[in-house]
Order: C-alpha cells, then structure tokens, then sequence
C-alpha cells in the first residue's frame, strides 16, 4: 500500500490555504511552507541524485502538426482515400483524404535529423534535442486531452493535480523566496495549473505577459528601502509575539508565517522579472524586439531567469485559450505565423542555457496535448489526432541528436517504440530525481498516482544520457 509522500500533521494544505487567504502569494507557497517548518516532514527530497534541477515545460496549445514540422513522410499517399475508423467526435467509420504537406525538411547539424523549414532555428540546436515520434493518448478532443496530457488521467471524476504540482509537491521549494511552480502564458485549461488533490498550495503560480508579470507585486510607491526594512522588522517582531501568545493556535501561526513568505518574495521576485538588466545580444538571441518574437521571446528569457534563480517547474503556454491557437482545421498554413514565434525563441532559450553551463541541469520539453492528422476535413487543414504525434526534449541529462520511435507511413498512429503520455511524465521525473512508481498518495482510502500503473513503459531510457 502506498503511503502518503507527506503527512501533513494538523494542517492541511487545502484549509491553510483557504484560511491564509487566496491570490497570488497564497498559491505561491507549494513549497515555501514546508521549508518554513510548518508542514510536518513535507520534504521529502529526490529518491535518488537529480539529474536536473529545473525543467522548462513548452506546451503548445491546440494540437501541433507533427506532420509539417518534425515528423516528415513522404507525399505518396496524397489525395487518396485511407481509413479513419472510430475516429472523430461521432467516433463513425470513414475515409478520408490524405493532405500533401508542403514543407521542406532539411537535416540539420551533425545528427543529420530533418526539421521543417517552419523551425529552422531550432534545427540549429537539433543536437541538443532528442525527438521523439511516437508518443500517443486516447483523448481526441482539446479539453479531455489537456486533462490527460497534463495529469496522467482521463476525466474528472477526481481532482487530478498537474505533473508541475507533483513535483512542487514532491520537491518543495529551492528557492525560499520564490514559487516552485510557475506557468507563463495563457493557458488552454485551468486544469494546466491546478494542484489538484495535493491542495491549491502547490497550484501553479501565474504570471502575466506583458510589462507587469505579477500583479500587485512591488510595494506602494513613496517610501524608501530602509522604511520598508523597518516596517519588516515591526511586522516581525509583532508576529513573534502574536505567536507566543497563541502558540497553540495552529491554523493562526501558520497564517503569520505565510505574511512573512509572502513579504520575502515581495522583495525577491521585481529582481527577476525585471528584464532590461539583460544585454542586447541576449535579447536578440530570443527575438525580443522583433514583432513576431517578442512576447514568446520575453516569457522564454523570463523562464530562463526564474531556472536560474532555482524555481523547480516552469511552464509556457503558447498560443491557449479555447481549443488553442495550433487548432488547425480550416487550414494548415496557420501554424506558419505560429512557428515563426516560436522558432527563435526556443532556439534561444538553449542556446542561452548552454552558453551559461545550464543547459545540462535545465530540462527543455516541448509538446502539444496530441497531433494532427493526415487527413484533412474537406478543406486544407488537419483534423485531431492523439495516435502519434512528437515530442521532444533537451538538455537535463537527455541524449541530443537522436531520434526515436516512429509513426505509420502516413503519420496516423505511432508504431515503433509507441511511448503513452505518462511516460513522458514518467522521464520528467526520473531527471528530476524522482521514481515514478513512488509518486502515490492516499485520498479518501484510495491510492493516487500520476503515472498509473496499467499503461506506459516508464522512463524513456533509449534518450537518456
């Protein structure tokens, strides 16, 4: 039987939460409080030496074309009619028409793997990356998807948290004045942030694009670093003797400490959203500046910093909202502009970490909640498609320029080395030094996981280094 990766004593983190207040510095505290003491022996560590120590998740909203831009096949099938059996909202037998793709690949560094000349700049770093081709779930449609893709678990009949918040959970804070866990961008579904059954306290904490990251972050305007120091030392000492007074009071001192959390990162966090320290070539190298680049390029060097700075779990959203912005039924073409905002970037963001000694400690993932088909829909776009698709990785003690496993000859369904999504989470934290196997924990006599023991292979050992 499973035991609980932390008990939690008299506490819990959902009532703390909810008596401590809501907002951004409530949902900021995954690990802050158990560092803090106040969470009975909440961490637990790795089960074994990480490999890295952040990981920089790229989720492309909508459904990626692997088609167009890492999985090339040839245009033989084109035009002609291929089964498409149970496929589809009425899930109905049908045939449709395969849609030639009109992209060109070239193989890119000494790995010689093609890359679409939609991401010609990541191309560049392809040595750095391992792609895999076959990965696959069982959710065609966006929300069911996001929720499989990003808890490990079809359906909603339990609060599944998010793999970010198992590892924020599992990991707690390294950085005692700043979130474990973090999502840049809009997201496609709150379930992407959600800290599920291990409690709000280890939801991702959202920061906005744009000039303003964090909302209400920087103290009001008109007092002087030294007041503020001294308004600090007041508050503490009053905090002191509050909780001398109500030592007993659980539920009360727990809530002084998380005003003193939330103080340190007040004080911490304008440092490291705080752009305009960086250089102009670095700027540059994740096309900050360029219209097409700027806001992915500014979220990308922001994710970079919080890495740096040791926050555990960092995750992008491109392009979320609705279904996603990479849901490309009408037609294909509309991943272009998508790509070109992407592309540098990405590039970017490894090659900055490579160039400061971070990228082998820093996890670089990319994905989508599944790929397209190779059919269109009457027109030129792609329909849904969770039987095969790619993701890739780099970095963090993953093998680059590889390539493994396969889809069919047109693209449909992964057949060689096929990888269910949990093993993609499986990997995550295995290079974050965590065991799958040992992520459970009871709620209400039942035992959870993440990676559920009935499919997947674990680890993806054919692309670790």
């Amino acid at each position: 039987m499973g035991q609980p990766l932390y008990p939690c004593g008299r506490v819990s983190r959902r009532k703390f939460l909810h008596q401590a207040g809501g907002g951004f510095f409530g949902v900021a505290l995954g690990g802050l409080l158990a560092e803090a003491g106040m969470i009975k022996d909440a961490l637990q560590g790795p089960h074994f030496p990480p490999r890295a120590k952040s990981v920089i998740f790229l989720f492309m909203c909508g459904g990626v074309s692997h088609i167009d831009t890492f999985d090339p096949k040839d245009n033989k099938w084109a035009g002609k009619l291929i089964d498409a059996v149970g496929f589809g909202d009425n899930r109905a037998e049908m045939r449709r028409p395969v849609i030639a793709c009109k992209r060109t690949f070239t193989r890119h560094g000494q790995s010689g793997i093609p890359v679409s000349d939609w991401f010609p700049e990541v191309g560049g770093v392809i040595d750095e990356i391992a792609v895999v081709r076959s990965m696959y779930c069982h959710e065609g449609n966006h929300f069911p998807a996001v929720i499989e893709t990003c808890t490990g678990h079809r359906g909603r009949a339990f609060d599944h948290p998010s793999f970010g918040s198992w590892i924020s959970y599992a990991l707690g804070s390294s950085n005692k004045n700043l979130p474990t866990f973090v999502n840049l961008g809009r997201s496609s579904s709150p379930v992407q942030l959600t800290g599920g059954y291990l409690g709000a306290g280890v939801a991702a904490t959202p920061f906005q694009p744009g000039e303003t990251p964090i909302p209400n972050l920087k103290p009001p305007r008109g007092g002087t670093a030294s007041e503020r120091d001294r308004q600090m030392q007041a508050l503490a000492e009053l905090n002191r003797e509050f909780r001398e007074h109500h030592a007993i009071e659980s539920d009360i001192a727990a809530r002084a400490g998380a005003y003193e959390l939330a103080a340190r990162m007040q004080l911490a966090a304008p440092e490291v959203v705080d752009l305009s320290g960086e250089p102009e070539h670095i700027k540059k190298l994740y096309g900050i500046g360029d219209d097409k680049t700027d806001d992915f390029g500014k979220q990308l060097l922001l994710a970079r910093r919080l890495a740096e700075q040791g926050v555990r779990f960092v995750q992008v959203c491109h392009a979320g909202g609705g279904n996603g912005g990479w849901d490309a039924h009408g037609d294909i073409e509309t991943h272009g502009p998508l790509c070109r905002a992407t592309d540098k970037p990405i590039a970017g963001l490894i090659k900055d970490l490579k160039q400061r000694g971070m990228l082998d400690e820093t996890l670089v993932v990319w994905s989508s909640e599944f790929g397209r088909s190779p059919w269109s829909q009457n027109t030129t776009g792609r329909d849904h498609n969770p039987r095969g698709y790619t993701a890739w990785m780099a970095g963090g003690g993953i093998k680059g320029g590889v390539v493994h496993g396969a889809t069919d000859d047109v693209g449909y369904k992964a057949v060689e080395d096929p990888h269910y999504y949990s093993d993609l989470h499986a990997t995550i934290l295995h290079q974050v030094g965590l065991d799958h196997a040992k992520m459970e924990i009871k709620v209400q006599g039942r035992t959870m996981r993440l990676v559920e023991k009935e499919e997947g292979k674990g680890p993806i050992q054919a692309i670790l280094s």
